[in-house]
């Protein structure tokens, strides 16, 4: 059995070790467009502040593509793929004939339509080769405007801010709208301003001003002009689909895919930012651009590549980041457009930078927001995932903050204790 996978994050690993759990012996080829192996794409940050070191990017040893049999193609774009023959064809000219199928493509960064986006001073951040570009200029900057409200955004803000640049977040609506409520978003917004980085938010970006030799002066926006060396524009990912719509997959959203990962054509899989597949919580089938989910679902992609036929369950929306000390805990289901539809509870010490958010429907766990004080949040992911029916008592010590592993159902408990 031939496998290509093409891409190499996180999706790609699961993949890998999902086919090894049941074929040894099938060829597996991984196909990249970076020049690098799968990295820890959540650690560049970290790179570009002079944390770690590139030798400490990888998200897998050396030894793990040689003892897996993995052969590699880094630094190789593949054209195309024609689905109906099984062959993969590389810019270069080469054809790679496969039996299964992985697109693990993950996700491009947008560029919004800004005048004076376009030209010299304007970096991405998502890849290490994102992080080199801006690890070159970092030493010649003095003040940077990050373009974004999401998690890549406040990432690259911070690389910039430990290595002493200014840095301002001009953002269109609040931080992180799609995980935090507006509460949970100011306290960490009031915690990075004490912290040295500067917010505004609610602003519509007007143009990107020049100099007369084409250098980056500014970002203009409705509420001033915010003076800047150079510009990270962090406003969003999009999925690559390019390769599937081109070989007639059926796309949405992302790249179609069942409950086994696999697409519109049975011998092609999809995983990881490029997948629109299911949601653990909703049912729905939607893109998650979430690590985790990216793993699960290259795993089981692997699985069903070999043959298994194991279904995913789903993926859970979750994020968990630590902000200069400040740690904060995502999981689930939590900004709805009616809050009428839910039951909430929230705890709030503004002093200490403590926020719990419970959210319920029909008594069952199906969110949480934790900043601060985040010991508890396995045991609250458990309940969500698990969605336990809660009684009256049960769900008051959730309220109050003690999601006590008591509050099981015992056939769960008992389910644990025989399959360990």
């Amino acid at each position: 059995m031939n496998y290509v996978i093409v891409g190499n994050g996180v999706a790609a690993i699961g993949a890998v070790e999902g086919i090894r759990e049941h074929d040894t012996e099938g060829n597996i080829l991984i196909i990249s467009d970076e020049a690098v192996p799968t990295y820890g794409r959540p650690l560049i940050s970290y790179y570009l502040a002079d944390k770690i070191k590139l030798d400490t990017l990888p998200y897998r040893p050396e030894e793990f593509y040689k003892d897996n049999n993995v052969t590699m193609k880094l630094g190789a774009r593949v054209a195309s793929v024609d689905a109906q023959k099984k062959v993969v064809s590389l810019e270069n000219g080469e054809e790679i004939p496969y039996d299964k199928l992985l697109l693990a493509t993950g996700g491009s960064p947008s560029t919004p339509p800004i005048d004076g986006i376009d030209g010299p001073g304007i970096y991405h951040f998502t890849t290490v080769a994102h992080a080199d570009a801006l690890k070159d200029v970092v030493d010649r900057v003095k003040k940077v405007v990050v373009i974004g409200a999401g998690l890549i955004a406040l990432k690259a803000a911070e690389g910039f801010a430990v290595r002493g640049v200014e840095v301002t977040m001009v953002v269109r609506s609040r931080i992180m709208r799609s995980y935090f409520d507006e509460a949970a978003g100011n306290m960490v917004v009031n915690h990075l301003e004490e912290n040295g980085l500067h917010f505004v938010q609610g602003a519509t970006i007007e143009k990107i001003e020049r100099f007369a030799d084409g250098n980056v002066k500014g970002v203009v926006t409705d509420q001033g002009t915010f003076e800047a060396d150079v510009v990270v524009v962090a406003a969003g990912v999009r999925p690559n689909m390019g390769l599937a719509r081109e070989c007639g997959l059926k796309v949405n959203q992302g790249v179609v895919v069942d409950d086994y990962m696999s697409t519109s054509n049975k011998s092609v899989f999809a995983a990881g930012d490029v997948a629109e597949a299911k949601d653990m919580l909703t049912g729905e089938y939607t893109v998650r651009p979430i690590w985790p989910n990216a793993y699960s679902q290259g795993r089981y992609a692997g699985f069903n590549m070999a043959g298994a036929d194991k279904p995913y369950s789903g993926g859970l929306s979750m994020n968990s980041i630590t902000y200069y000390g400040l740690p904060t805990i995502t999981v689930g289901e939590t900004v709805f457009k009616n809050d009428d539809e839910v039951e909430m509870t929230i705890h709030e010490d503004a002093e200490a930078s403590v926020y719990r958010k419970l959210i319920f429907k029909d008594d069952i766990l199906v969110g949480c927001i934790l900043i601060g004080d985040i010991d508890a949040a396995g045991f609250y992911t458990s309940f969500i995932k698990n969605r336990f029916v809660l009684d009256a008592e049960a769900k008051k010590l959730l309220m109050e903050g003690d999601p006590s592993p008591a509050l099981w159902p015992d056939e769960y408990i008992e389910a644990m204790l025989t399959n360990p």
